[in-house]
C-alpha cells in the first residue's frame, strides 16, 4: 500500500476508535438529564441513583474520548498537510469553537455532575448536568459543520493560489447540509445510548440484581429508543439521502447500487455489487420504490452510475453499498426490538418476557457497528474529494511522510489504543459490578453556638 492508502487508513482507524465514546456520551446526556429531572421533581431516589450511575460511565467514556480524539487534531498536520494549509482558515474556525467552546463548558461542569452533588441543592446539580448535556451535543455541532463544509462546501471563495477562504461564517455554521446530518448523528447516538442502558439493565434483571434500579432505567431507555429508532430513519434518515441525492447523485448511485438510470427506479433490499458487469448479483428489489422515496412520484428517473465519468466513482463502491445497507438494516432491527419491548412495557410484561431480555443484552454492540456503518457511507460516499468538488483527497495528503512512517506510526496507536481498550472494559465492568449505589450523604450541619 502507497503512503496515500496508509495516510487513509490511519485516520480512518483513529476516527472510527474515537467515535466509538462520544456516540455514547452524547447520548448517555440525554438520560442523565431525564433522571435528573424525575429525580428532582418527583423526588424520585431510584432515579437520582440511575443518573449518578450513568454519570460515571459517562466520566469514563469523556476520558476515552479525550484520549483518542486529541490525536486526529495531530494528523490533520502531520498527514494532511496539503488539507490543512488550503482549507485550514475555514475548518479551523469550527475545530477551535469546539475546543472553546463545547470541550470547556462539557469538561468543566464534568466535575461538578460527579463530585459535586453533596455540596450542591437538587435544582442546581440538576442545572450542571443541563450543561454537561448541552456541551456535549454543542460539541457535535461543531463537528459535524466541519464535516458538512467537506460534504457540501458553503460560505467560501477560492484564492488564486488554490487557498480555501471563509468569506460567510453565518452561511458556513448553518450549512442545509449539516441540521440533517447533525439530527441523524446525534439520534443515533441517542440509540447507542438507549441500548447501553437497555442492555446493562437487562442483564441486572437477567442476574437478579439492582431489579428496581434495572426497571426504572429499562423503561426510560425502551421510551426513548423507540422514540430515536423512529425518529433517525424519518424524517432525520430520509432528509439527509435526498440531501445527498440532490448534491452528490453518484454517491447516491452508489450506496443504492444503482448501476443504470431508470425511471420509476427499484428500491434494492438485498443484492451483491458486481463490478465486473455493473449489475447486481441476486437482488431482490421492490419496483419503483426508490424514485417514489426520493422523490414522491412513480416515474421519476434516477440516474446510474454509469451515467457519470468513472473518476468521480467512489473509490470503494462496494463497500459504500454494504456499509449503508448494513446501517439501513441493523436500523430496521432497532424499530423493531425496541417496538416490541415498548408494546411489552405498556402491557406491563416487558421486565418478565427474558426472550426479549435478552435480545436487549445481546444487542450492545450493534449500535456501535450501525453507527460506524454510516460514517463509514458518509466518508467513502465523498471519495474521491477530501472536499467535494474542490479537493480530491489524492491532494490533501502529506507527501513528505513516507509510507513506513505512516505504518509505523499506525502500529503505534494500535498497540496503544490495545491497552486502553483492556483499561476501559476493566473499569467499565467494576462500575457495572457494582451496580447504582445510594445518594452521598451530606454532612451534617454544624450546631449553632451560643453566647
Amino acid at each position: 500500500m502507497d503512503a496515500l492508502g496508509l495516510h487513509r487508513l490511519h485516520f480512518a482507524f483513529t476516527i472510527t476508535y474515537h467515535y466509538l465514546f462520544p456516540q455514547l456520551t452524547m447520548g448517555l446526556g440525554l438520560f442523565i438529564v431525564i433522571f435528573k429531572v424525575m429525580a428532582y421533581r418527583r423526588g424520585d431516589a431510584v432515579a437520582a441513583d440511575a443518573a449518578r450511575f450513568w454519570s460515571k460511565v459517562f466520566g469514563l467514556n469523556f476520558a476515552m474520548g479525550v484520549a483518542t480524539g486529541v490525536p486526529m487534531e495531530f494528523q490533520f498536520g502531520a498527514g494532511w498537510s496539503r488539507f490543512s494549509e488550503a482549507a485550514g482558515g475555514v475548518i479551523g474556525q469550527t475545530l477551535a469553537m469546539e475546543g472553546l467552546f463545547a470541550f470547556f463548558l462539557e469538561s468543566s461542569f464534568l466535575y461538578l455532575l460527579l463530585f459535586g452533588e453533596k455540596k450542591m441543592s437538587p435544582r442546581a446539580h440538576l442545572g450542571v448536568a443541563v450543561l454537561v448535556f448541552a456541551g456535549s451535543w454543542l460539541s457535535g455541532w461543531f463537528i459535524i459543520v466541519t464535516n458538512a463544509f467537506m460534504q457540501h462546501p458553503v460560505g467560501y471563495t477560492l484564492a488564486d493560489d488554490g487557498t480555501i477562504i471563509l468569506t460567510d461564517l453565518f452561511a458556513y455554521l448553518t450549512n442545509p447540509w449539516a441540521f440533517w446530518q447533525y439530527l441523524h448523528t446525534m439520534l443515533g447516538s441517542v440509540i447507542t445510548a438507549a441500548f447501553v442502558v437497555a442492555s446493562i439493565s437487562a442483564f441486572y434483571l437477567l442476574s437478579g440484581k439492582h431489579l428496581e434500579h434495572a426497571k426504572k432505567c429499562l423503561g426510560v431507555a425502551v421510551v426513548v429508543g423507540a422514540a430515536a429508532t423512529v425518529l433517525v430513519a424519518f424524517p432525520a434518515g430520509d432528509a439527509q439521502a435526498k440531501m445527498v441525492a440532490k448534491h452528490q447523485p453518484v454517491t447516491f448511485a452508489a450506496m443504492e447500487g444503482h448501476f443504470h438510470t431508470e425511471d420509476g427506479a427499484g428500491l434494492v433490499m438485498i443484492g451483491q455489487p458486481n463490478m465486473e458487469t455493473l449489475t447486481l448479483d441476486n437482488p431482490i428489489i421492490v419496483p419503483r420504490f426508490l424514485s417514489i422515496m426520493t422523490h414522491q412520484r412513480w416515474d421519476t428517473r434516477i440516474e446510474g452510475l454509469t451515467s457519470f465519468d468513472r473518476s468521480t466513482w467512489p473509490d470503494n463502491v462496494p463497500l459504500l453499498y454494504y456499509a449503508y445497507h448494513v446501517m439501513v438494516g441493523l436500523g430496521t432491527m432497532f424499530m423493531a426490538l425496541m417496538g416490541l419491548s415498548l408494546l411489552l412495557l405498556w402491557r406491563k410484561r416487558l421486565f418478565s418476557a427474558r426472550p426479549v431480555l435478552w435480545a436487549l443484552m445481546l444487542a450492545l454492540p450493534l449500535p456501535y457497528v450501525a453507527n460506524t456503518a454510516g460514517w463509514l457511507t458518509a466518508e467513502l460516499g465523498r471519495q474521491p474529494w477530501i472536499i467535494h468538488g474542490l479537493m480530491r483527497t489524492r491532494d490533501g495528503s502529506t507527501l513528505e511522510v513516507s509510507s513506513g512512517n505512516v505504518l509505523f506510526t499506525l502500529l503505534g496507536y494500535m498497540g496503544l489504543y490495545t491497552v486502553l481498550s483492556a483499561l476501559f472494559l476493566v473499569l467499565a465492568m467494576r462500575i457495572i459490578a457494582r451496580g447504582p449505589s445510594a445518594a452521598p450523604e451530606r454532612p451534617p450541619a454544624e450546631p449553632a453556638r451560643g453566647g
